[in-house]
């Protein structure tokens, strides 16, 4: 499933998850038994999707869809040729949610180019108008044995449309999107199948470069990417992608702008800056996510030493939310212990307060996160203002977060904003020397994330960059 998010309209994501019981009674056991069961089961969950009992309900709004129905709507005001851009009015704000109101009212917000219409798929248990007395249950006993199978469906579909796109459109888009993540749930269960036991599929969406955009690719639940690869090939290959970066790993699912990060860091503070104007310049950034990490988290005092371990954490997080790594950000014990493990430090170097450099930090990320590095030696910091190319072509080739020591100071470079005819230059700067709490606000208003000129650097001091490299893998 392709959704064009690349469009210069303004758009708007409808987002509709929701489970689907799977359930399934196998009276034999033979292979050719149980994948025709399989696909009837399959096939009469694409049949309730379609039908008059499937219902799309607005999350933290008052409207109820009946996609089915001719598009029935349970809100006065809303028909199905309303505007999908009506239904972002009938959303709750976060100050009702505060003080725990649930208006029935329209509100005035206005939908954004990045708007994500959250809804939920609801089936009807019962049928409308139905009379009371052909509901009642009929028992019947059979003694025989089988084998029972439930399981529960996590449906995600998401649709991407126009402000100006009808909800009945919309619907229908939905539907149709609904049957076809059903048919390739189908399509992952069989070809995963054990017997009688069944893989969860999981839907997961990816962001794929021009002109694709937001592509929906299904998984079995418990099987690792190092497993996937065939498929992940064959997703390359349909999708004309290079293979030297992993767009269909785990990792590298796409986030929804609306969804909190659970582990409490700050991702990419640096989209909050304006950048700076320079005459004929260009601006060079990093590509890709990655969290904050800075003096003080994670119950740890590192303040006045651990500005080098906090860098280095900051790329290792770029390398797992690309998904190139599997493994959990390094901590402070950690990176130590990987410098006594190749011989570069000694034992009572674990635990200590010892400062690290950018040599250091290359010799990590090799050793935990199998990275390669360049080093750039700068022999005095006024030598820096002439290194915009490099620069340049790393962000634009790699686009990994730079870390750069100098004295007892580390910083990381999120990129570079160069004039190649006149040289000037300007740093993106993330400081990990930061203490207080993760405020975005602050931080970009304090400058601890922020564009900064060539005498942020000590004129006289000797600098060495780490510019970790991209490994070539699907």
């Amino acid at each position: 499933m392709v959704v064009d998010t690349n469009s210069s309209e303004s758009s708007i994501i409808l987002r509709v998850k929701g489970p689907l019981e799977f359930k399934c009674l196998f009276d034999k056991t033979d292979v050719p038994n149980i994948q025709k069961v399989i696909s009837k089961t399959f096939e009469a969950l694409c049949c309730a999707i379609k039908s008059d009992s499937c219902v799309f309900t607005l999350c933290d709004g008052p409207v109820i869809i009946w996609p089915n129905k001719d598009v029935h709507i349970s809100q006065d005001g809303i028909t199905p040729d309303s505007l999908c851009e009506e239904l972002s009015q009938w959303t709750q704000t976060s100050e009702q949610e505060n003080v725990g109101k649930k208006s029935t009212k329209k509100k005035t917000r206005k939908c954004s180019s990045d708007t994500v219409l959250n809804l939920r798929l609801m089936m009807e248990a019962t049928g409308p108008g139905a009379p009371h007395s052909a509901q009642l249950p009929v028992f019947a006993r059979t003694v025989q044995t089988s084998h029972f199978v439930s399981t529960i469906l996590p449906m995600d579909c998401v649709v991407c449309v126009s402000s100006g796109e009808t909800i009945r459109g919309a619907c229908l888009r939905l539907v149709e999107e609904f049957s076809h993540q059903l048919n390739e749930m189908k399509r992952v269960t069989l070809l995963h199948l054990k017997g009688t036991s069944i893989l969860v599929p999981e839907p997961l969406h990816f962001l794929l470069p021009q002109p694709h955009g937001l592509v929906t690719v299904v998984y079995p639940a418990g099987v690792p990417d190092s497993q996937l690869q065939t498929a992940r090939q064959a997703l390359h290959q349909k999708y004309d992608l290079p293979d030297d970066t992993p767009y269909f790993r785990r990792a590298n699912a796409y986030h929804f702008p609306n969804e909190p990060y659970k582990d409490g860091y700050l991702r990419n503070p640096h989209l909050s800056l304006t950048h700076p104007t320079l005459d004929n310049g260009k601006v060079y950034l990093v590509q890709g996510l990655y969290s904050y990490h800075h003096y003080m988290q994670d119950r740890m005092d590192d303040n006045g030493w651990g500005c080098a371990y906090r860098s280095l954490q900051t790329i290792c997080s770029w390398f797992q939310q690309q998904g190139y790594v599997d493994r959990s950000v390094p901590s402070h014990k950690e990176i130590q212990q990987a410098l006594v493990n190749v011989g570069d430090k000694q034992a009572s170097f674990v635990g200590s307060r010892q400062w690290i450099g950018s040599i250091e930090v290359q010799v990590v990320l090799n050793e935990l996160m199998g990275v390669t590095s360049k080093i750039m030696f700068v022999s005095q910091g006024s030598e820096l203002a002439s290194k915009g190319r490099e620069l340049a072509n790393h962000f634009t080739t790699e686009g990994t977060p730079v870390m750069i020591g100098g004295g007892v100071l580390a910083h990381t470079i999120l990129g570079v904003a160069w004039s190649e005819t006149t040289g000037e230059i300007r740093y993106l700067i993330l400081d990990p020397h930061y203490t207080g709490a993760e405020d975005l606000q602050l931080i970009i208003e304090k400058g601890w994330c922020g564009w900064k000129g060539p005498e942020f650097w000590d004129q006289t001091a000797y600098y060495n960059l780490c510019l970790p490299q991209r490994p070539k893998v699907i």
